[in-house]
């Protein structure tokens, strides 16, 4: 289902559930004067939802400012990736085509295997690794004959390094997600903000309603926009392989 609609149904399905349940408990306490209530409820609700909307706005900051790390992150490891294949077409045979094979391999592994992987919220295998173990070894093993080789390795063995800590960050982002504490305390703070509003009194049966649903649509929107943005390679976010298969580009350009 399109991420928009899919939106929109989370949104009115909470506010219609909550509309009709403020028409029924309204209706099951009629006679029963409520304004009284308005005060002491208007203090204590300016106290929870305030907390709850702090939490899941912070939440969501971070997962906004996660996300773009998340995309700079791959390019980071990608743009890495090329400089070791380029550095390594001034290495001697066999380190230079080794280097060429190894560095599309790992390409290719990270955008068609680990990929689905991670929108998934599956556990990465062990093939990126054992890749980049090779291509690291592959270039500190290499003989070198003159400077400008030596030279080629050096910049190679650090643009190796850079790979490893962009893949490390790629993957912690990918499992990092919200943790179940602070899913907790966003779902039981929205609970207890909506329930607040059927304390108050005053307004008429079906605009008293509207308001209600109107509250608990807001957060509802709220908890929809956390979700899909919890994980950076999948849901609303849905940051993409580009940044490889921009690199499978060039190191096929290059090769």
């Amino acid at each position: 289902m399109n991420l928009y609609v899919s939106g929109v149904f989370w949104v009115v399905g909470i506010m219609v559930v909550t509309g009709v349940l403020a028409v029924v408990l309204r209706k099951a306490r009629q006679r029963e004067g409520r304004e009284a209530n308005n005060e002491v409820a208007g203090q204590v609700f300016t106290v929870v939802g305030g907390v709850n909307v702090v939490i899941a706005a912070f939440v969501l900051i971070s997962l906004f400012d996660g996300m773009d790390t998340a995309e700079k992150t791959t390019y980071d490891e990608g743009n890495a990736l090329v400089a070791v294949h380029w550095s390594g077409n001034a290495l001697a045979e066999p380190a230079r085509t080794q280097v060429q094979e190894l560095t599309k391999e790992y390409a290719t592994e990270v955008s068609e295997r680990e990929w689905p992987a991670m929108q998934d919220g599956r556990e990465v295998g062990p093939a990126g690794w054992t890749l980049l173990t090779k291509l690291q070894n592959t270039v500190e093993q290499a003989k070198t004959t003159t400077q400008r080789q030596e030279d080629a390795r050096a910049q190679a063995v650090s643009q190796v390094w850079n790979v490893y800590q962009s893949r490390q960050d790629r993957l912690n982002s990918s499992g990092s997600g919200v943790s179940a504490v602070v899913w907790f305390a966003i779902m039981i703070g929205s609970v207890m903000s909506v329930a607040l509003m059927f304390m108050f009194g005053g307004p008429g049966l079906y605009s008293y309603a509207f308001i209600v649903s109107m509250l608990a649509g807001s957060i509802g929107l709220l908890l929809f926009a956390i979700y899909q943005l919890q994980n950076p390679f999948s849901g609303g976010a849905n940051v993409g392989p580009d940044a490889f298969l921009t690199a499978l580009q060039r190191l096929g350009d290059s090769g």
